[in-house]
């Protein structure tokens, strides 16, 4: 979101800057049903039930107010983008890292630093992964996606407006394609050979 947001105020838009959302602290960019509410009715229900599956859960959208651009429609596009492109550069310097503490010598330490550095190994690896499913996901062709904001920059004009009107069914699409297993028949090769990867 501060991506989103940054990138927005750098092509003119200073909105999220207003409203304090380029920021690192996180209860600026919870939104109380998709960050709290909906994960934990998810969770309370797996536990009730005995059964396991997906997590569905969002941030609180930074404001953007594309007028403020010079081209609308291709700053949202590069607005949009930003989301992603931040997941990668995470994913791809977690993965610098998860090199860099493997290679550490554990010969000498104590067992309160190893437990240390087994801690920020598996923290890595898990943002490594984390990253890379969410920055993937991210680019899926859906409104209010990423991914479906970038194909309403690229359409032509009169194509992209009918395209942008989708996004009323955005939500639902996307939740339903979850739990048709889509993303994770997509996304799950991908994982698998980043794990590999991995030290």
């Amino acid at each position: 979101e501060i991506a989103h947001g940054s990138v927005a105020y750098y092509l003119g838009d200073p909105t999220a800057k207003y409203a304090g959302r380029l920021t690192l602290n996180p209860l600026k960019h919870l939104d109380p049903f998709g960050s709290v509410i909906i994960p934990l009715t998810i969770v309370f229900f797996y536990s009730a039930t005995g059964t396991a599956g997906p997590i569905v859960g969002w941030a609180k959208p930074v404001p953007v107010n594309p007028m403020n651009f010079k081209d609308p429609r291709r700053g949202m596009l590069w607005v949009a983008l930003a989301g992603p492109v931040v997941n990668f550069i995470l994913a791809g310097l977690s993965y610098g890292a998860v090199y860099l503490l493997s290679g550490i010598s554990i010969a000498g330490t104590t067992e309160l630093e190893r437990f240390f550095l087994t801690l920020c190994v598996a923290w890595c690896t898990y943002s490594v992964l984390i990253n890379i499913v969410l920055g993937l996901f991210n680019l899926l062709p859906v409104p209010p996606l990423d991914g479906g904001r970038i194909v309403v920059g690229i359409l032509p004009e009169k194509l992209a407006f009918r395209y942008a009107r989708m996004e009323r069914w955005g939500f639902i699409i996307v939740v339903v394609l979850i739990y048709a297993g889509l993303p994770q028949l997509v996304l799950g090769p991908v994982i698998e050979f980043a794990a590999k990867g991995l030290p």
